[in-house]
């Protein structure tokens, strides 16, 4: 795997409508200039704060719907899973993550934390297309062979 970019999408001190065409235009940008094939993306986790939850799901949406404009094939993974691939335990530190990622990457510095979760998805949906391929090839030379 090669290294290619990673950002993070601000937004300024707006109204919150403004904030989620923020995401919309800035998700909308990375995909038009890197012109991904797919998109990966962690699943929404149950927060305990309700407005916290409503916004975190309407900002994802918002990212999402960018993403999907191009109609480009969307695989969400959960945070556990996304962990499990990159650290190897489902519950690892935000700074075991960070570190892993860097290492995976060849990165020369520590990735922020927002950095190292949005690598870790991509880096955990490598993994996991890599291995459905190898299962898929297993089985085709298993049922060839019998």
């Amino acid at each position: 795997m090669t290294y290619v970019a990673s950002g993070i999408v601000r937004v300024d001190k707006e109204e919150w409508p403004q904030r989620l065409r923020s995401i919309f235009l800035g998700i909308q940008e990375i995909v038009t200039t890197y012109q991904p094939h797919e998109i990966a993306i962690e699943k929404v986790f149950m927060h305990r704060n309700a407005d916290a939850a409503l916004k975190l799901g309407q900002a994802r949406g918002a990212a999402l719907c960018a993403a999907l404009l191009p109609e480009l094939p969307v695989t969400e993974y959960a945070a556990t899973q996304i962990k499990q691939a990159i650290v190897g335990k489902g519950h690892a530190a935000k700074n075991q993550m960070q570190h892993m990622v860097r290492v995976l990457l060849k990165l020369p510095d520590v990735p922020t934390p927002d950095s190292a979760d949005a690598l870790a998805v991509a880096l955990c949906h490598a993994h996991t297309r890599q291995t459905v391929r190898l299962i898929a090839q297993a089985e085709q030379r298993a049922g060839v062979a019998s």
